[in-house]
């Protein structure tokens, strides 16, 4: 019979590359977390770590996804037990994008302590692929992401934000009030990488005029295109609350006629329940996104109509 110490000892191994770093982890000794492993692969029939370098068998990547999700659910029962007490207890594991979690998670941090001061928030920055994948596996209970292109999930609306074309103040669009999709085709832009949830929306806005972007480079992450936009490397193509006070000296930018506005859901797996501790965050997320879109342009806050999103939908 499979046992629950078994997989936490498997995750830790996987998360850590070794058994000691993973008995550290555990509080236990390194032949505890060896034979617990042993254990669950003699239980299975199968070898689930790679004693060379530690990494997962294909097989040990479906038992660790697996274990993540049984975890997570754990940790929901001791929640929805305390929120019978109206207590919300417990922790929330929350994936961001990096150009909305600069100005969310702070805002959220503030409101949960306030008013939640037993809960525990985690933020966690990626790109949406990544955070898309560790909401899948059971790593993340929350995801504020585009909307999604893969996976079998559950979300809300939270809010649209505009597509701005930054430059710097001396380039020749710079004193437009508005550029279209023929004056960014002439200019070199950084882009996100192909395959990009981002780099899609921009490929299928300009498909029907039929024309093409070109590179300085193609970059993983918005937030390292914004980066390098301010550094001055190149403009670049850019949602509204991507663009920083701090840049008001020495760029622009101009809206862009002829790009849908990017749609930013809050994500959660399709067939687990959602637990008291992140019914609590959701909402945060909610009135933290009114409060903003209030005073940044741009930023449009969406309806909470929820939508379920599998591998088929597009």
């Amino acid at each position: 019979m499979i046992e629950l110490r078994q997989l936490r000892s498997l995750i830790a191994v996987a998360e850590q590359k070794s058994f000691s770093a993973a008995a550290d982890i555990l509080h236990t000794v390194q032949s505890n977390v060896s034979a617990h492993v042993a254990r669950l692969e003699q239980e299975l029939g199968v070898l689930l770590i790679d004693r060379k370098d530690y990494r997962l068998t294909s097989e040990g990547q479906a038992v660790v996804d697996r274990a993540y999700r049984i975890e997570a659910e754990l940790e929901a029962i001791h929640s929805d037990v305390a929120a019978l007490s109206n207590e919300v207890i417990g922790t929330v594991r929350l994936g961001m994008i990096g150009t909305t979690a600069r100005w969310l998670l702070p805002k959220l941090l503030d409101l949960s302590k306030k008013l939640y001061p037993k809960l525990d928030l985690i933020g966690v920055e990626g790109t949406s692929s990544v955070l898309e994948t560790q909401l899948e596996s059971g790593r993340l209970d929350l995801a504020v992401i585009p909307i999604p292109v893969g996976g079998d999930f559950y979300f809300q609306n939270l809010f649209q934000e505009e597509l701005v074309l930054v430059v710097k103040k001396d380039h020749p669009l710079a004193s437009k009030e508005k550029v279209d999709l023929s004056d960014i085709a002439n200019i070199e832009l950084l882009l996100p990488v192909q395959g990009t949830t981002f780099r899609k929306e921009l490929d299928s806005a300009i498909a029907p005029a039929k024309i093409k972007l070109h590179p300085i480079a193609e970059l993983e992450g918005v937030r390292l295109i914004a980066s390098l936009t301010f550094d001055e490397y190149g403009p670049s193509i850019l949602p509204a609350t991507a663009v920083l006070p701090s840049w008001v000296n020495t760029l622009t930018a101009v809206p862009v006629q002829g790009l849908y506005p990017r749609c930013v859901v809050l994500a959660q797996r399709k067939m687990t329940k959602i637990s008291s501790p992140s019914k609590a965050i959701s909402d945060l997320i909610h009135t933290a996104v009114e409060e903003q879109a209030k005073k940044t342009s741009g930023l449009h806050s969406m309806n909470t109509d929820s939508h379920p999103k599998t591998k088929a939908s597009k």
